[in-house]
């Protein structure tokens, strides 16, 4: 068995929390800061979804702002 975890990323959301990029089903850019829904049903903002800011976690919002760019 293969056990590559090469092709699986994580990156950090705010309140110490690890996610996977690919259970992201949409992005929403907020001032400063990103709103991350990872459910499958879909997520309500500043609700049920994660922060990404800036300010806290630079990587993980670099990672996904360059899709705002």
């Amino acid at each position: 068995m293969d056990n590559n975890t090469d092709n699986i990323k994580f990156i950090k959301v705010d309140n110490n929390t690890i996610i996977n990029i690919n259970t992201i089903r949409w992005v929403q850019k907020m001032d400063e800061c990103l709103a991350v829904c990872n459910k499958i049903e879909g997520c309500i903002v500043s609700r049920t979804t994660h922060k990404i800011c800036k300010i806290n976690n630079l990587d993980s919002y670099t990672i996904l702002n360059k899709y705002f760019n």
